[in-house]
């Protein structure tokens, strides 16, 4: 039976508990961080000698552990390009900004259980030589800021932050900086942008890949909440013993946010790749179906700049194989398994675990000019692809959702997506262009309804 795997929300919602240190210590809360800075150096049969900091960059990278922001790039292999030689500081930054329309994880975390998100950070600022961190906290959650400030100084107070932690000899400070409120604050380099007090202009790869020139042009890392609280349980239970959670190459936990025209939205952390996108819809431990008479019209899989599937949808999904040649595979949507690989080989992506649902009440113009005015809104504007395209997507939309549409505007809509996708700086380009190329295209009889009907040849 399909169910949930609490290992980051173990204690979230528990009657009695509450995020002040107190409780957290006595759930056994930084006993992980004493047992991180207590490692002895040891020798590995090549007879190189490994301090405590290179075990825990170990275990991450066995663990398998991948970014639970969006992308689901490598935790281990992103610590192991961090500039080490460079003598410049290194610093550690928790992307705790959560924009993506339909997430809501994070936030729980650091609502419910913020020093659990404290003690990751320590102890991956331990393991890579950080000794200045920040939180860099979306603006509206402002109660969620002073919560955290409430923590960090509940830590400091006990000896787990500041000077010679534990008796350990090692310094580190954390500093909770709050954003404006901006979408591209998500992007990490437009994240380290405004953190430097400028506009969050993303920057462009190479040469600014963070692990070299990031925050002040030093090495910087930058994780989501998610993943940084992953890290603290990697090294409590061990690598090994994580990557046996989950699915090849999609280990451990994650966190799933669903919301829509499900009976039961919410949170639910699972085994990835262990739970499939329909049991998440309809299963009676999860979403538990839709409103009574509703059919599945539509899944977005993984907030909402992913491509959303049509229901009932047969999926193709195609994967690499490592001779390069690529296996076909078809199967149903609502059988999917719920993981980075599997999504992604169907078409779109799971990026920050949201899953929105919608019923064949919705009206898939109205939802896409919805979605085309948020990112023409929040476009950071550095781009012209993205910051012309965004908004004359979202006029016409708009146009079309009021009841003055023309005919030949889904061509015209399609054809704009595909020329802002993989033309700008930063991923905003896809994640604006992403959502108008597959809603357009998979239901184009919304579309063409709404837009005076197919173009006349001659136009």
């Amino acid at each position: 039976m399909p169910q949930e795997y609490r290992m980051i929300l173990k204690h979230v919602d528990q009657a009695g508990y509450t995020p002040d240190l107190e409780c957290y210590v006595r759930h056994g809360g930084y006993q992980t961080l004493r047992k991180a800075v207590a490692l002895k150096p040891v020798t590995t049969a090549e007879g190189k000698t490994e301090s405590g900091p290179e075990q825990i960059r170990k275990e991450v990278m066995l663990s398998g552990l991948r970014g639970r922001g969006g992308a689901g790039f490598s935790c281990g292999l992103k610590w192991s390009f961090v500039d080490r030689k460079s003598g410049k500081p290194i610093y550690l930054i928790c992307n705790a900004d959560e924009s993506e329309p339909g997430t809501f994880k994070d936030r729980q975390i650091i609502y419910k259980d913020p020093h659990q998100l404290i003690e990751g950070m320590i102890i991956s600022s331990y393991a890579n030589d950080v000794h200045l961190a920040f939180i860099y906290i979306r603006g509206e959650f402002a109660e969620g800021a002073k919560i955290l400030n409430r923590a960090l100084a509940e830590a400091r107070a006990a000896g787990y932050l500041g000077q010679n932690i534990l008796g350990s000899g090692y310094d580190l400070e954390i500093y909770v900086h709050r954003g404006a409120g901006a979408y591209i604050c998500g992007e990490e380099t437009g994240l380290i942008e405004s953190l430097e007090g400028k506009r969050p202009y993303p920057r462009i790869k190479p040469p600014y890949f963070p692990a070299v020139l990031g925050l002040y042009q030093c090495p910087t890392i930058v994780n989501n909440v998610e993943t940084l609280c992953a890290v603290k349980h990697i090294v409590e239970m061990g690598g090994a013993a994580y990557a046996r959670l989950g699915t090849p190459n999609n280990t451990g936990t994650r966190i799933v946010s669903l919301s829509g025209h499900v009976r039961r939205p919410g949170y639910y952390e699972i085994e990835v790749g262990k739970v499939t996108l329909g049991e998440l819809i309809f299963h009676e431990n999860f979403g538990q179906g839709l409103r009574p008479g509703r059919t599945l019209k539509a899944v977005i899989p993984g907030g909402s700049s992913a491509k959303v599937f049509k229901a009932g949808e047969k999926i193709t999904l195609r994967r690499k194989r490592p001779d390069g040649s690529t296996s076909v595979q078809e199967m149903d949507l609502l059988d999917l398994p719920y993981d980075f690989d599997t999504i992604a080989a169907a078409g779109s992506m799971s990026g920050s675990g949201a899953i929105i649902v919608m019923d064949d009440t919705a009206d898939m113009v109205a939802a896409l000019a919805n979605l085309a005015e948020f990112y023409a809104h929040e476009s950071c504007g550095q781009c012209t692809p993205c910051r012309e395209g965004a908004l004359w997507m979202s006029k016409i939309l708009h146009r079309m959702d009021t009841g003055r549409g023309r005919a030949g505007d889904p061509a015209q809509l399609l054809h704009l997506a595909q020329n802002i996708q993989g033309r700008t700086v930063c991923a905003f380009g896809e994640a604006c262009s992403w959502p108008v190329l597959s809603f357009v295209s998979k239901f184009r009889e919304d579309f063409e309804a709404r837009g005076g009907g197919p173009a006349p040849k001659n136009s």
